[in-house]
């Protein structure tokens, strides 16, 4: 069976800890291979690797690094069909969807081969008589990542991208359920020039995460995952000293006008709603249509299209849609629906019994459609991660707008209409971090930031976009004047410039 380590300065290294986890095959409840977990003399062995590699690799000028990611881009482009295969047999997701993950994550890497213009700082000259000001933007030092098991590609690059294009050394703790794909990345990454001990992956559990949020030598901490461990780490890091991105979970709402193109509306709520399972943090998991009319033809379309979902394993290129991740998710979200059908929802279409011949352990569940959900219920409240999709039917525009502005969370929010106004008033208004128009899954392209509001996000730096070139460099600031331009004498009074 295989046994996966971890990858600490440039080496594939065997787990000490004696601790391992089992790596399943989705499709089949079959244990594929086992993953090390790391003590913390393990964590601590990778930051020492990284504390060594980092000065000189923050002291290479950026267009160097620059350089690694133009090559690592093309490693990617060369092999994204074996990635996306590796990805899919762990994940349980189409191989369409895995090539998904990681382009989404090429993308990363192809905006910070522009660190050259992004990491570059501000110049005054004359700020005051005879002084000069200019800023500059140097690594924090040590990064550290702890990645879901939804996106193993797309958020580990989404984190060690930006964060070692500007000179950090990182270290990346993904998800025990898809370890190979993030440690396959880490390899290409040496093949595309990085310096060992540059990025190290260490694979482990909550005892790997404590490890890296008490380590004096990890400057900042990016995290993805569910909201109750976003507080957590977003606290224990800041406790710690270090400074911290958390992102956490999501209830996306999509608003179904009555003048929408409800044909549009539909295919965009299939492929939101039961893509991967559902097991997005930006899946469309509550459709909102205005007034009875506009939810009656909706559910109408939906109906047919949801029960003609194909769901296979991931070697099956016709399928719509895989299993879940493992037996755990399977159970919860069958228990959820149960949850809603108790709660007086009505299940239209009932994906609890789906069996798949040849694969009757494999961790499916079937497309499920709730209607007449309403805001007290448990599957309305709570995060599913399945293929399960609610509908909550809205008076009118002002109730629609409510049931997203009012939820906990503030993730992701669609409307589909024609109109332009409501369209305008909308954007304005909701209080939700990214917004679609006609768009159902509107995750911002790799120069614009991603991050939610409310319960969804801790911290005031999102990922990617700029914002992420802020989050893993601290600015200095240098205030300059020589000695021509020097009175004589001591000054006693708090200098100003009037």
């Amino acid at each position: 069976m295989k046994e996966i380590g971890h990858f600490i300065n440039g080496k594939h290294v065997p787990g000490i800890s004696g601790r391992t986890s089992n790596v399943y095959n989705p499709a089949t409840g079959e244990v594929q291979a086992t993953v090390a977990l790391a003590s913390d003399a393990e964590l601590r062995a990778a930051v020492e690797s990284a504390k060594a590699a980092q000065p000189k690799w923050a002291a290479t000028n950026p267009q160097r690094r620059a350089r690694v990611f133009f090559k690592f881009v093309e490693l990617l482009n060369r092999d994204i069909n074996e990635l996306a295969v590796l990805l899919s047999s762990e994940h349980g997701k189409t191989v369409e969807d895995s090539k998904g993950d990681i382009i989404r994550g090429l993308e990363v890497c192809e905006f910070v081969c522009g660190i050259p213009h992004l990491q570059k700082g501000e110049f005054t000259e004359g700020a005051g008589p005879a002084i000069d000001m200019y800023s500059i933007r140097q690594p924090v030092g040590i990064g550290a990542g702890i990645t879901p098991f939804n996106f193993p590609g797309m958020i580990p690059m989404w984190m060690f991208a930006p964060a070692i294009a500007c000179g950090n050394a990182f270290i990346l703790k993904p998800s025990e359920r898809d370890p190979s794909l993030p440690i396959r990345l880490a390899e290409l990454m040496i093949e595309a020039g990085l310096p060992a001990g540059i990025l190290n992956v260490v694979n482990g559990d909550k005892g790997a995460v404590d490890a890296i949020l008490t380590d004096p030598d990890i400057g900042a901490v990016s995290f993805v995952g569910s909201t109750p461990i976003a507080r957590y780490v977003y606290g224990t890091a800041a406790m710690n000293g270090k400074r911290a991105q958390c992102f956490g979970g999501a209830k996306n709402h999509m608003i179904i006008m009555p003048d929408a193109d409800l044909d549009q509306a539909v295919n965009a709520l299939m492929g939101a709603g039961y893509g991967s399972a559902g097991e997005r943090c930006m899946a469309v998991s509550v459709a909102v249509p205005v007034g009875e009319e506009t939810a009656n033809r909706l559910v109408e379309k939906l109906i047919p299209q949801i029960e003609a979902l194909k769901i296979g394993p991931y070697t099956d290129d016709k399928a719509d849609m895989g299993p879940l991740v493992t037996k755990e998710a399977q159970t919860r979200v069958k228990g959820l629906i149960n949850s809603g059908v108790e709660q007086g929802a009505k299940l239209l279409v009932d994906g609890r019994d789906f069996k798949l011949q040849g694969y009757e352990d494999g961790y499916f569940v079937g497309g499920c459609l709730f209607d007449h959900v309403t805001p007290d219920m448990d599957i309305y409240k709570t995060e599913i991660f399945g293929p399960v999709l609610s509908v909550v039917r809205a008076k009118n525009y002002e109730d629609a707008l409510e049931l997203p502005m009012k939820h906990e969370y503030g993730n992701g929010v669609a409307i589909y209409t024609r109109d332009g106004d409501a369209a305008r008033d909308f954007a304005s208004r909701i209080n939700i971090g990214m917004i679609g128009i006609n768009v159902p899954i509107p995750v911002p392209l790799a120069y614009h930031s991603f991050g939610g509001w409310k319960a969804s996000s801790f911290g005031d730096l999102n990922q990617h976009g700029t914002d992420s070139i802020k989050f893993w460099t601290k600015t200095k600031t240098i205030t300059s004047r020589w000695p021509s331009g020097i009175k004589s004498g001591a000054e006693f009074v708090m200098p100003t410039m009037r």
